[in-house]
Parts: C-alpha cells; sequence; structure tokens
C-alpha cells in the first residue's frame, strides 16, 4: 500500500523577507491553515544570505523596508546583510515560523488540477537527493524575481586573456584577497556602488567604477535621527510606527517630485553631487545621466561613502565603453586602459519567475507572456496561485505586507463561502509591460514576463497610498475573480 502525498492548505515557496512575511500573516491572520514553507537552499534569507560580496546592505531605509508588525530597532536605517539576516531570523524566531520552515527542499513543478482543485507539487531535498510530492490548496510564490543560480555578465571580448580573478558579485569567493590591489568594477547600479567603498575599506590600493552610462546617485544618513529619537520618546513600537510612515511619505515624495519636476531633480542631484566631489571634477560625464530621475531607480549611498572614496583619491569613475580585456586590465574604446588585479562585473541580474518552477494548469504548461497580473499578486486563468512582487520605487516590503494581507482576506473569503477555487478571469483589453522600469536586468527580461493591464486590478500599481486604501478599504472580491469548488467545472460568482 502507497500512502497518500501530504496535504497542505498552502505552501509558500521561498524562506526570504517574503517568504517570512507570508508566514507570519498566515499564523496570526490564518490560524489553524496548515502550511509549510519550501527553501532550496540551506538557511533562510534569501537574498541576504545569497550575497556575500564586500559592504552588502539595503538601500531601503529598514523603517519602511522592515516589516510592519515588527519594528526595526537599530540606529543604522540603512543596514548591511547581516544586520538584515538577524532581523529576518529574529523574526522567524519570534512568530514561531522557524518549525514550518523545510530547508534544502526546492520544489522543481506544481501541477494544477480543476477537478481536485489542488496542486500536485515536485519536491526535491538538495540534502539526499530525494525527489517526493505533496498536494496544496494555494502557491505562495515569494521567490521574489532573481535567478539565484547565476548572476548576468555580458561578453567581454579578450576576457581569457586577463591574467588576474574575474568575480561577479553574485558568486563571490570567500578567499578573494583584494587588499593592496587595484581593482576594477564594472558597473553603476547599487551593488556598485557598494562594493567601490567597501573595497577601498578593505585595503585595496585604488578602486575605479567603470561604466558605461552614468547613474543617478544620492547621499543619504546611515542613521535616521528623528527615528531613533522618536523610539527613545514614544516606545519602540509606536515610535517605528511614525518613522514608517514618516519615511513612506517622503519616498513617495522624492518619487513624485521626480516624475513631475524631472529637470529641477537632475539639476538638485547634480548639485549635491558636485558639492560632494572633488573640486574640478566631471559631474557632467560621470553623474549625469542621460535619462530622467527615477526612469530606473535611484542609487543610495550612505554617508556619501562612495564621494567621500573619491575625494580622498582612493577610487575614481570611469565612464567608457569597454574595447577588449588585457593581460594586465581592460582597454578602453577611448585608448585608454584600466591596470587591474582584479576586475568584478556587476554588470546585473538575470530575472526568473517563482524560482523556475515549472507551473501546469490542467496538463497545459504556463506560459507567463499569455497572462495578465491581477492585483499585483494573481495571474489571469491560473487558480490558487499568488506571488509577491515588491515595489520598484519604494521599500520591496510594503507591497509584500499589503499582498500578504489580501490573500488572507482572499482564503476567509473563501473558507466563509466553502470554495476551493479562485481565478482571475481577464477581460479583453490592452496590456503593457508587467514593470514599467527601464534597468537593464529587467528590459533584457520583460518579453518572458507576464503582462498588466492599464487600469484597475489589472494594473500593477506602485502606490502604497492607493494599494493600502484598496486592500484596507475595498472589497476583497470583484467581477473579475470567479470561484468554485472541487470536482464542479461549472464557475459560480462570488
Amino acid at each position: 500500500m502507497t500512502s497518500s502525498p501530504e496535504h497542505l492548505d498552502v505552501l509558500v515557496i521561498g524562506a526570504g523577507i517574503s517568504g517570512i512575511g507570508a508566514a507570519r500573516y498566515l499564523l496570526t491572520e490564518r490560524p489553524g491553515t496548515t502550511f509549510a514553507v519550501l527553501e532550496a537552499r540551506e538557511v533562510s534569507g534569501g537574498t541576504w544570505d545569497l550575497f556575500r560580496y564586500p559592504g552588502i546592505r539595503s538601500d531601503s531605509d529598514l523603517h519602511t523596508f522592515g516589516y510592519e508588525f515588527k519594528p526595526w530597532t537599530d540606529p543604522k536605517a540603512i543596514a548591511s546583510a547581516d544586520k538584515i539576516l538577524d532581523y529576518l531570523r529574529d523574526t522567524s524566531q519570534e512568530y514561531g515560523i522557524e518549525p514550518h520552515i523545510r530547508y534544502s527542499h526546492r520544489v522543481l513543478s506544481a501541477a494544477w488540477s480543476s477537478e481536485s482543485a489542488r496542486w500536485t507539487v515536485q519536491v526535491e531535498r538538495g540534502d539526499t537527493g530525494e525527489r517526493f510530492e505533496l498536494t496544496a490548496g494555494w502557491i505562495f510564490g515569494a521567490t521574489g524575481y532573481y535567478d539565484y543560480a547565476e548572476g548576468f555578465t555580458p561578453h567581454f571580448e579578450g576576457r581569457e586573456r586577463f591574467a588576474g580573478e574575474v568575480v561577479h558579485p553574485q558568486a563571490w569567493p570567500e578567499d578573494l584577497d583584494y587588499a593592496g590591489k587595484k581593482v576594477v568594477v564594472i558597473g553603476s547600479g547599487a551593488t556598485a556602488v557598494t562594493l567601490v567603498p567597501s573595497m577601498v575599506a578593505g585595503g585595496a590600493e585604488h578602486v575605479t567604477m567603470l561604466q558605461r552610462t552614468p547613474t543617478y546617485i544620492m547621499p543619504v544618513p546611515s542613521e535616521d535621527k528623528l527615528a531613533n529619537g522618536l523610539s527613545k520618546v514614544l516606545g519602540e513600537e509606536r515610535g517605528y510606527a511614525v518613522a514608517r510612515r514618516k519615511n513612506i511619505a517622503k519616498q513617495r515624495l522624492v518619487w513624485s517630485f521626480c516624475q513631475t519636476f524631472p529637470k529641477t531633480a537632475r539639476t538638485l542631484i547634480r548639485t549635491v553631487n558636485a558639492k560632494a566631489l572633488p573640486e574640478g571634477f566631471d559631474v557632467d560625464t560621470h553623474f549625469n545621466p542621460p535619462y530622467d530621475p527615477w526612469d530606473q531607480r535611484l542609487c543610495a549611498v550612505p554617508d556619501g561613502d562612495l564621494f567621500r572614496s573619491i575625494r580622498e583619491g582612493r577610487a575614481s569613475v570611469a565612464t567608457d565603453r569597454i574595447r577588449t580585456f588585457t593581460e594586465t586590465g581592460v582597454l578602453l574604446e577611448s585608448g585608454e586602459e584600466l591596470a587591474a588585479d582584479v576586475i568584478v562585473t556587476a554588470t546585473g541580474l538575470n530575472l526568473q519567475l517563482f524560482g523556475g518552477v515549472a507551473i501546469s494548469v490542467d496538463g497545459v504548461a504556463m506560459h507567463a507572456p499569455d497572462h495578465v497580473a491581477y492585483k499585483g499578486m494573481m495571474l489571469s486563468g491560473v487558480p490558487n496561485l499568488a506571488f509577491a512582487i515588491g515595489y520598484t520605487n519604494s521599500s520591496w516590503t510594503l507591497k509584500v505586507g499589503l499582498l500578504c494581507e489580501q490573500f488572507c482576506a482572499l482564503l476567509a473569503h473563501m473558507d466563509e463561502h466553502g470554495y476551493d477555487a479562485c481565478v482571475p478571469e481577464a477581460p479583453a483589453m490592452e496590456t503593457r509591460p508587467l514593470l514599467d522600469f527601464a534597468a537593464g536586468y529587467v528590459q533584457r527580461a520583460i518579453d518572458e514576463l507576464p503582462r498588466q493591464g492599464t487600469s484597475g486590478p489589472w494594473r500593477m500599481s506602485m502606490s502604497y497610498r492607493e494599494d493600502a486604501k484598496s486592500v484596507r478599504g475595498g472589497a476583497v472580491i470583484d467581477e473579475f475573480l470567479q470561484f468554485s469548488r472541487a470536482r464542479v467545472t461549472e464557475t459560480q460568482p462570488a
């Protein structure tokens, strides 16, 4: 005799910041719901444990990047990965999430059956190699959208000629010794602007940030003195809540200002940069992008550490294209050669939805571009599948928290009415790319992602205020959601 596979009400994939958050909401809002968090790696933390390059940190303040339900108490608002990991793992212990996490459990595939109204999930254990299946009523994809297997590295002519080490930040060697060496960091995004001052502080002789196109970069205080003061006066929970609301408003104000007055925003950012850089520095070549602010994410540098490294002469910026790698460095199209002992390719990430899980519905493989996102958390035509993608214009976790609230409310509605399946059905409409974001890692994968509509629940909102009003004050269901019961083919309106 063979035993039936284990069945769960909800299967959460991923034990990073989204998965731990989803588990907490299930425990507090849905007591009695059976669920497990399957994590392919041996530890929790997701991105914050995967990346090990020097100086890795959040470029969002932790009063908004942290969970609404758990105060961030460290004085540093722009925090390093180790502190973020401690915060996540403390959350997991404090709320009883840890027993629900199953490590070294990689989800390979998920197949939906409309007849039984459940998912059959194939799982592989990384520690034993064992493969088995389980079933679930719902899947919550908390995998983010980065491919954890490898980052993006474009082809570089002559790379094999370079005699030194070439490393990508996503696969940082633990034993990499760059003390006293010349380093070239290729890239100008958040990773590059973090690496440059960190490698200077770590003893590199000189670090050059080599960029094809400049990025908007702004110095920010690593400590939020007002938030720290509020915690002392009001207590941790109330102080955190007020600081969080203040920073949400500040993020939105900055983004809206940049969108409404891009020329003025560009001028202000350039002025700040010029003051932070050495006298006579060519600001317009190296820190004046050809696009408007927030067409791509604004890079924050805590306490202006990147600018300080440049002022001290320990770091420099080169804006040019690479002709070829040489034995001793990089030859640029301008003819200049940058000497290097170590080259870091901070050239971006690869996107991957649902952690690479093969998803099918009634035997038909899901082709993501054929589906439209509903409320930023489900896909048209795909039953009982939720996912978490955070904001691109403010802290990721703000959106995830609201999605978890909406998800729990939807489960409650289904329980109340005895429904087993829920699927968004999209009307005929104009669609556009899922993410209106010009970053290279998004644009490279945009044709492989689902789509979004132009209005209503089919639009990927990037406004926390709008989303919070919809989730906390609006209806849980609408005419686009269709509900049914197991072994019933005719959908029933809510």
